[in-house]
C-alpha cells in the first residue's frame, strides 16, 4: 500500500510538471504571436507613410511647367498646402512605426528570450528535485529489502543451529560452527535494521522538504513568471494604444492646416486673376453708322475708286512682303544648319571650351582642386618614404636605403606630371577669368571684356551658299557682313528700311535666360545693336547665332537687339522643328 501511494504521488507531481510546461510554452507562443502582430502593424504603417509621401510628391507642381504658373490661384495654393500637410501626416505614421518597433517589438523580443531562459531554469530545478526524491525512495526500498533478506537469513541460520544442536549424531565442532553462523546472521540483520531505520528517517525528512518546500517554491516561481508575462503583455497592449494616441495632436494640426487651407480659397480673387490674365484691352466697337442707299451713283463711284486704289496697292504690298520674308526664312535655315553642324562636330575638349564661361571656370577650378589633392597625396608619400630612408641610413640593419630610390623616382615623375597638368589648367583658368567680366565691374569694363573675347575668337568663314543666296527671280543678294566679334548690322538702304517699316514683327523661335549681366550699346544708324541684359532675365529669341557669337533677342515688341551667345542659355520652341524637313532635303546626311 505504501509503495502504491508513493508511486501515485510521484506520478501526480510529474503530471503537474507536464501540464505547467505545456501552459508556459503556450504563453511564450502567445507573446511571440503578439510580437509578430505588432511587427506587421509597423510594416503597414511604414508602407502607408511611403505611399502617402509618393502620392504627395506625385502631385507636387513641376518646375518650368504650367502647374507652377497656376500657383497664383488660391485653390492651387490650398492644394499645395494640403500636399505639404500630407508629408507631415506621413511622418507621424513613420513615427508610429518607429515607436512600435522600439517600445514593443524590440522589448518583447528581448523579454521572450529572458522568459524562455527563466522557464527552462525553473523546470530544470523541478525535474532535478523530482529525480532526487525518486532516487531517495529507490535507495530506501533497497535498504528495506536488504533488511528483510538479512532477517530471513538470520531466522534460517537460527533454525539450522537449533536443529544441529538437537542432533546427537552431529559433532561438537559442527554445532559450534552453526552457532557462529547464526550469530553472524543476527548481527547482519541488526546492522541492516539500523541502516534501514536511519535512511527511513532521512527519506521522510527529504520527502517532507520536497512536498512542502522545494516543489511549492518552484511552482511559486513558475506562477510569478506567468503573472509577470501576463502583466508585460498588458503593458505592451497599453503602449500599443498610447503610441497611436501620442500622434493625434500633430495629426490634428495637420488636419487643421488642411481645413485652414481650404477656408483660405477665395473664388472672387481667383476669377479676378483670370479676368486680369485674359482681358484683351480692346475698345468696344462703336455704333454702326447709317448707310444711305439713296445715293447709288455716288456710292458706285466711291466703290470703284476704292477698288482701284486697292488693286494698285495690293500687288505692291504683296511683292514687298515676298521680297522681304524670303531672305529671313533662308537666314533661319542657314542658322539652323550651322547649329546642327556645331552639335554634330562638337565634343568635350579637355579645356571645357564648349561650356559657357562661368561653367567652364567651375569645371577648370574643380579639375585643379582634384589634381592638387593628388599632388598632396604624392608629396605625403614622398615625405614618408624620405623619413623611412633616413631611418634606414641611420640603422642599416632595418633595411636597405637604396631599395626606396626607384619608388622615390617614380613619385617625383608623378609630381612633375601633375604639376604640369595644374599649370596647363591654371593657364586656361586665367584665360577664362581674364575674359569673363566681373559683376562688380563698371558697364564700360564689361563691354570691353565682351568685345575683347569676341575679337580673340577665330574668324568665322561662311560658305558661298551662305554669303550669297538666290532670290526668287534668279539674282543673287549679298548678305551684309559684320566684323568678327560685332553684332551684324543691317544695310542703311532707304528702300529696305521702308520694307522693314511695313513688315510685321519677326516671329519668336524660342526663349533664352541671361546667365551673366551685359551692358549693350544701341546703333544710332539702324536703331539696332546690342541691348543690356541682367542676370536671370528672360527674353525672346528671334534669330539664332550664325557663328559670329551673337544672338538676336527681343525684350518687348519695340526693343530688340543682339547679346553674346555665351551670356545666355537658349531654349528653342517646337515650331523650329518644321525647318528640319528642308534641312533633310538640303543635307541628306542629317537624316
Amino acid at each position: 500500500m505504501v509503495e502504491e501511494k508513493m508511486g501515485a504521488c510521484f506520478t501526480a507531481t510529474k503530471d503537474q510538471f507536464d501540464n505547467l510546461e505545456k501552459h508556459t510554452q503556450w504563453g511564450i507562443d502567445f507573446v511571440e504571436r503578439y510580437t509578430k502582430f505588432v511587427k506587421e502593424r509597423s510594416e503597414i504603417e511604414l508602407n502607408y507613410a511611403k505611399q502617402i509621401r509618393n502620392l504627395s510628391k506625385k502631385y507636387q507642381p513641376k518646375k518650368n511647367s504650367r502647374e507652377e504658373e497656376e500657383s497664383k490661384y488660391s485653390s492651387c495654393r490650398a492644394f499645395l498646402t494640403t500636399l505639404n500637410e500630407l508629408q507631415d501626416y506621413a511622418g507621424q505614421h513613420e513615427l508610429v512605426a518607429e515607436n512600435l518597433t522600439a517600445q514593443i517589438i524590440a522589448e518583447l523580443a528581448k523579454y521572450t528570450q529572458e522568459l524562455k531562459s527563466e522557464r527552462k531554469s525553473h523546470f530544470h530545478d523541478g525535474r532535478k528535485a523530482q529525480q532526487h526524491i525518486e532516487n531517495s525512495w529507490k535507495q530506501l526500498e533497497a535498504c528495506k529489502r536488504r533488511f528483510e533478506r538479512d532477517c530471513k537469513e538470520a531466522d534460517r541460520a537460527q533454525q539450522y543451529f537449533e536443529k544441529m544442536d538437537a542432533d546427537i549424531n552431529v559433532t561438537k565442532a559442527d554445532v559450534e560452527k552453526a552457532r557462529q553462523q547464526a550469530q553472524m546472521r543476527h548481527q547482519m540483520a541488526s546492522d541492516s535494521k539500523g541502516e534501514y531505520s536511519s535512511y527511513l528517517q532521512k527519506f521522510n525528512q527529504e520527502q517532507n522538504d520536497h512536498y512542502y518546500t522545494i516543489i511549492p517554491n518552484i511552482f511559486q516561481k513558475i506562477q510569478d513568471m506567468e503573472e509577470k508575462r501576463i502583466e508585460r503583455l498588458g503593458e505592451s497592449m497599453r503602449t500599443f494604444a498610447e503610441v497611436d494616441r501620442s500622434i493625434l495632436p500633430i495629426v490634428g494640426k495637420c488636419l487643421d492646416g488642411m481645413t485652414k487651407a481650404a477656408e483660405s480659397i477665395e473664388s472672387k480673387n481667383d476669377s479676378k486673376q483670370v479676368v486680369d490674365s485674359y482681358k484683351s484691352g480692346f475698345e468696344p466697337p462703336g455704333d454702326v453708322e447709317f448707310e444711305d442707299y439713296g445715293q447709288a451713283m455716288k456710292k458706285a463711284v466711291s466703290e470703284t475708286s476704292l477698288s482701284n486704289s486697292r488693286g494698285e496697292s495690293k500687288p505692291e504690298k504683296s511683292n514687298k512682303r515676298q521680297g522681304k520674308l524670303w531672305p529671313f526664312i533662308k537666314k533661319n535655315k542657314l542658322t539652323l544648319n550651322s547649329h546642327v553642324r556645331s552639335l554634330i562636330e562638337g565634343g568635350g575638349p579637355e579645356d571645357f571650351s564648349h561650356l559657357p564661361p562661368e561653367q567652364r571656370r567651375k569645371k577648370l577650378q574643380a579639375k585643379i582642386d582634384d589634381i592638387s589633392k593628388d599632388i598632396q597625396k604624392e608629396v605625403d608619400q614622398r615625405d614618408a618614404l624620405t623619413k623611412m630612408k633616413d631611418v634606414y641610413i641611420k640603422n642599416p640593419q632595418m633595411g636597405d636605403p637604396t631599395s626606396l630610390d626607384p619608388r622615390l623616382g617614380e613619385i617625383a615623375q608623378n609630381i612633375d606630371k601633375l604639376q604640369a597638368e595644374v599649370q596647363k589648367f591654371e593657364g586656361w583658368l586665367a584665360e577664362v577669368e581674364g575674359r569673363m567680366p566681373a559683376k562688380s565691374d563698371p558697364p564700360s569694363k564689361r563691354q570691353s571684356a565682351v568685345f575683347e573675347t569676341q575679337n580673340n575668337a577665330p574668324p568665322v568663314t561662311n560658305n558661298c551658299a551662305q554669303d550669297r543666296e538666290s532670290s526668287p527671280d534668279g539674282s543673287y543678294t549679298e548678305e551684309p557682313s559684320s566684323e568678327p566679334g560685332q553684332p551684324p548690322v543691317k544695310p542703311a538702304d532707304p528702300e529696305f528700311d521702308d520694307e522693314f517699316e511695313e513688315e510685321e514683327v519677326l516671329p519668336t523661335i524660342g526663349t533664352c535666360k541671361a546667365l551673366y549681366p551685359f551692358e549693350g550699346i544701341a546703333n544710332t544708324c539702324t536703331n539696332e545693336g546690342t541691348i543690356s541684359i541682367t542676370e536671370g532675365e528672360l527674353l525672346y529669341v528671334i534669330e539664332e547665332d550664325k557663328g559670329d557669337g551673337w544672338t538676336r533677342v527681343r525684350r518687348n515688341e519695340e526693343q530688340e537687339g543682339y547679346v553674346p551667345t555665351s551670356y545666355v542659355e537658349v531654349f528653342l520652341d517646337n515650331n523650329t522643328k518644321e525647318l528640319w524637313g528642308s534641312l533633310a532635303m538640303e543635307f541628306p546626311w542629317l537624316s
